[in-house]
């Protein structure tokens, strides 16, 4: 069975904005995402060649992250819209770290940069403890 964690709409959705590199933080390449945000998409022609690769960092991130309960998409829709209101957190029962980011504006805004570079392993790793409790109790 195919791995599929990450959407390719959803990848040319975030493409749209990808000027500001949220298709690339999606898909999990923070590095080059902050590159895309500070140069705008590395002015753009880095942003237009990326119509071409999101279909190869799609087929990476299904390889690199496993699919399971939490649903990828919809955690990064939760740290991109309400990432201040600790949403995402609590998406992933993180639920002290939601009411903290929740009282402090996504600890004073740092927290929410922090899970944009790291969101997709956050995911990955809730997803994986899941899916070992699952095995254990078979």
């Amino acid at each position: 069975m195919k791995n599929n964690s990450h959407s390719i709409p959803v990848g040319y959705l975030f493409w749209i904005f990808g000027f500001m590199g949220a298709h690339r933080f999606y898909y999990g390449k923070p590095v080059s995402g902050t590159i895309y945000f500070f140069t705008l998409g590395l002015f753009g022609i880095g942003w237009l060649v990326d119509l071409f690769l999101i279909p190869k960092m799609d087929e990476e991130a299904d390889l690199t992250f496993l699919e399971g309960e939490l649903d990828y998409t919809l955690g990064w829709a939760f740290l991109t819209f309400l990432g201040v209101f600790g949403v995402h957190k609590m998406y992933m029962g993180k639920w002290l770290w939601g009411v903290l980011y929740l009282l402090t504006g996504g600890i004073f805004f740092l927290g929410v940069i922090y899970d944009f570079w790291t969101l997709n392993e956050q995911l990955d790793e809730v997803n994986r403890n899941n899916a070992r409790l699952r095995e254990a109790i078979r």
